[in-house]
């Protein structure tokens, strides 16, 4: 994917919800799973990390006091700051990740099926925006698909190397979930 930004803006224009999010069972129970690896009922402050049209953000926004939900299509966008008007705490934002990385303590980073879009160093680079900026106890949720991508790093092991920059940096503590056959999901918590 040469430029992932025109990739994106071309989706959103061709179909408003390109991957069937609203009404995808796959999805659905993707954001059940997602929601049922968070450990805690209430957060500070989230992140999610390219948010789409907002529908797992609308699921996360009840949960935070704050909740900043990004993606680098500016349709995207608009469509989750629509979804999350009534959420007083959230809001969508536009957003290239890691150099836009948000200045915040977040206590809750949502990754879903997000770090395969990255390059290598932009996966290292997220991962030190993370150890650096994430609250003490933080939770940094991965779901990442388990099939063929047309990225320049697999799914796997875009994962594994953001564990491993992360870990390098702060204690960590990892809990994978079971999930079925089309996904992964790991909870990472911050230490320290």
């Amino acid at each position: 994917m040469s430029d992932p930004a025109d990739h994106f803006e071309r989706l959103y224009r061709t179909r408003d919800d390109p991957w069937d999010y609203q009404t995808s069972p796959y999805e659905a129970a993707k954001y059940a799973a997602t929601l049922a690896a968070l450990t805690r009922d209430r957060y500070g402050c989230a992140l999610e990390a390219g948010c789409s049209i907002g529908v797992l953000s609308a699921l996360l926004a009840p949960r935070c006091d704050r909740l900043l939900s990004v993606d680098l299509a500016a349709r995207a966008v608009e469509r989750a700051a629509a979804r999350l008007a009534g959420f007083p705490g959230a809001r969508a934002a536009r957003a290239t990740l890691p150099r836009d990385w948000p200045r915040a303590s977040p206590d809750l980073i949502v990754l879903s099926e997000f770090l395969y879009y990255l390059s290598a160093p932009d996966i290292d680079t997220l991962a030190r925006c993370v150890a650096r900026d994430a609250a003490a106890g933080a939770e940094c949720v991965l779901v990442q698909y388990r099939g063929d991508t047309a990225t320049q790093i697999r799914p796997d092991a875009a994962r594994e190397r953001f564990c491993a920059v992360l870990s390098g940096l702060r204690p960590v503590r990892v809990i994978d979930h079971a999930a079925p056959a089309g996904y992964d999901h790991r909870t990472v918590i911050l230490h320290g």
